[in-house]
């Protein structure tokens, strides 16, 4: 079993929170990390940043020319985390991105260094199912890197059941249309049908629902029709102007558990 079923083992739902690395400092990564599984994150997710953030909305893509102003890229990013087990050595920790810098550091680098300092999954939302499947697959499995693909209201049941069966880890639902952090996604609530209709399918994998989850409200809301929920750009816009960002992070966590 490994640490992100392990986390799906405890009981209450789970908080997954995501940051982007080297934001808002270059070297900001480690202590975010430290501080949000300090504060009582169930996963986190470590933005690599990238200049074309399909999935992400204004927030998260302003954090990420912040972070590649900074310095950050894919070989400072796995020397930042070369030691992080050391540090948190139980939280889950996925990196989410895309796949170009990934294709461009070399897929087998990348696993490589992931799975070197202690990464649990990888979350590429424009990684095509088929070429994980055709090219990609053996690699993620050699390096025990597990994949994580989303849902929206829009996948077709037939996708749904082959992405649970690709998945030894958690299933993304997207809350509705539009990117992270938008206003059309903050209605939780009216996705029910959407919601339920997975639930009904019985998939083997546990699920967790993202974009416009932004507080104790939303994520409670959220956690009513899965295992928990993820948040991301409510955590960069707590962190804007923070003079401490670890320390942010940390009271922006205990905003919503507590």
């Amino acid at each position: 079993m490994n640490r992100i079923q392990q986390a799906f083992e405890k009981e209450g739902k789970l908080l997954n929170i995501y940051f982007t690395a080297g934001y808002p400092a270059l070297d900001s990564t480690v202590p975010m990390l430290k501080a949000l599984s300090k504060a009582g994150a169930d996963l986190i997710e470590i933005g690599m940043p990238f200049s074309d953030p399909l999935a992400d909305g204004p927030v998260i893509q302003q954090s990420s020319t912040v972070a590649l102003q900074n310095g950050m890229n894919m070989r400072v990013l796995f020397t930042q985390l070369k030691d992080i087990r050391q540090e948190v050595p139980e939280t889950p920790i996925l990196l989410m991105g895309y796949l170009n810098p990934v294709m461009q550091f070399g897929v087998e680098n990348f696993c490589r260094e992931a799975a070197a300092a202690g990464v649990d999954g990888v979350i590429l939302p424009d990684l095509p199912l088929d070429d994980y499947v055709d090219e990609y697959q053996e690699t993620f499995r050699r390096y025990n890197l597990k994949p994580v693909f989303l849902i929206t209201p829009q996948t077709a049941e037939a996708r749904i059941r082959r992405i649970d069966e690709l998945t030894d880890s958690f299933l993304y639902l997207v809350s509705g249309p539009g990117t992270t952090g938008g206003a059309n996604t903050q209605a939780v609530g009216v996705q029910e049908a959407y919601f339920q209709r997975i639930e009904a399918m019985q998939l083997r994998n546990p699920r967790l629902i993202g974009f416009g989850i932004a507080d104790k409200a939303s994520f409670q809301q959220a956690c009513q029709y899965a295992e928990g929920a993820i948040i991301g750009s409510a955590l960069i816009k707590a962190l804007d102007g923070a003079d401490d960002a670890p320390a942010a992070a940390a009271r922006f966590v205990s905003s919503v558990l507590n």
